[in-house]
């Protein structure tokens, strides 16, 4: 086994155990299904109880949320949240520089401008000490994201925009069952949206989201806004009126009845999923220039997607390069059969969305505030961050994962051992 996997040996990993599903699709999650496909109740807006409504209620009574609203996509529930708070044309919202491209879009679908702040380099969530840098008086609200699984810093993030009159948007698309101090994520500032695409912790079949609240104003005014802007009520005739700018942002019955299913079985899923990760965890954290994730102090890591950052210079390597070391270690650690992966490529600012401020035509919205084009954005975390990381993702998910994770400990813990290879190859990368 001390032969490296690359070079003729044999992979810590056997092939024939490398496959692993996810989501896991159960009898009860086809019953859920095929006893929706028999009813009558297929759309969000049927009279009386139906399947998404069902699905509001029990996820809203799980994670203890005042109010749930289900949505065609999470990216859909960050729009919908930034219109129901008021941010519009002009208005500048700051996202974090590494975040999914749904983060950054969502404020330019309401005419707003993304404003970018650096990460923290353990968390890679949001740095409050970046963020009050980049207030302006255009800024109107705030996107933490919960970035694989990881609470921001929301006592710090809420604070500042107490003190600065902002909104605070929570963008918990990969962080369903995390907590910060206590608190279920999403439900901390004025709003939260999860994500239930199909490859999230409780995803549906194919695409959906969920905006949450404690202010039953802004439940109603997505409800509006997730289907035309009108107001559908139980026993009410619909009148098909528009009352506001809307959308058709609504789920469907059969995602929503899946997700519901799935939610039955969270709890344990999770339950073992943590002592799963922290196994794993606890075996490669004392491997030298290995930082693995981490949960902080009185919170709960919902261990979405697990990122690894790696330092060259515990391989003897030059600290200013480390894309060297982080493609080396991604070609032997999948040989092994651990399927690691960059995941993203770049920080959100160099996006060619951003950077070429197309928009709606004519540089809107950037062109409101007559934002100046970017020369080069200092964000030196992010960049980094992308530069020496790899992730490792769905595998971990399900609750059977347990030996597979002790075979990738095994992949890793002999990587390491063959340190001296790592660096020669390292440098001739370079």
């Amino acid at each position: 086994m001390s032969k490296l996997a690359a070079f003729g040996g044999t992979a810590a990993v056997p092939k024939d155990q490398r496959r692993v599903d996810w989501p896991l699709v159960e009898d009860e999650d086809r019953k859920a299904v095929l006893d929706t496909l028999e009813g009558a109740r297929l759309v969000s807006n049927s009279d009386g109880a139906n399947p998404v409504s069902i699905l509001e209620e029990h996820w809203a009574r799980r994670f203890g949320f005042g109010h749930c609203v289900a949505v065609s996509t999470g990216t859909a529930a960050l729009s919908l949240a930034l219109a129901a708070v008021g941010v519009g044309p002009g208005d500048e919202v700051i996202v974090p520089a590494l975040s999914f491209i749904a983060t950054g879009l969502a404020p330019v679908h309401q005419m707003a401008v993304p404003v970018f702040a650096d990460v923290d380099p353990v968390t890679f969530n949001l740095d409050p000490d970046d963020v009050e840098r980049r207030i302006t008086d255009r800024t109107a609200a705030i996107i933490p994201v919960h970035l694989h699984g990881a609470p921001a810093d929301m006592d710090r993030i809420t604070d500042i925009a107490r003190r600065h009159g902002l909104a605070v948007i929570e963008d918990a698309a990969q962080a369903p069952g995390a907590t910060h101090r206590g608190r279920p994520v999403g439900g901390i500032g004025d709003a939260g949206a999860f994500s239930l695409q199909v490859t999230k912790n409780i995803p549906t079949c194919g695409e959906g989201g969920l905006f949450v609240t404690g202010n039953a104003e802004l439940a109603e005014s997505v409800r509006r806004g997730r289907q035309f802007g009108e107001v559908i009520e139980s026993g009410r005739e619909r009148d098909y009126v528009s009352y506001g700018l809307g959308w058709n942002h609504k789920m469907n019955a059969i995602q929503a009845a899946f997700t519901d299913a799935q939610l039955t079985r969270f709890d344990a899923y999770e339950d073992a999923r943590q002592r799963n990760v922290a196994d794993f965890l606890a075996r490669l954290a004392p491997l030298p220039g290995l930082q693995v994730p981490t949960a902080l102090p009185d919170t709960t890591h919902a261990w979405h997607i697990l990122r690894f950052r790696f330092s060259p210079a515990a391989f003897g390597l030059d600290p200013a390069r480390p894309e060297a070391l982080r493609s080396t270690l991604r070609r032997l650690l999948r040989a092994e059969g651990v399927p690691m992966s960059q995941y993203q490529l770049m920080p959100l600012p160099d996006q060619k969305v951003f950077v070429d401020r197309v928009g709606f035509g004519d540089g809107y919205p950037w062109s409101l505030t007559g934002t100046p084009r970017p020369a080069g954005e200092d964000h030196p975390v992010a960049r980094a961050v992308i530069a020496d990381s790899l992730t490792l993702q769905k595998r971990h998910l399900h609750p059977g994962s347990g030996d597979l994770l002790r075979l990738y400990a095994d992949a890793f813990e002999k990587v390491w051992a063959n340190a001296d290879m790592v660096t020669t190859l390292a440098e001739a990368a370079s």
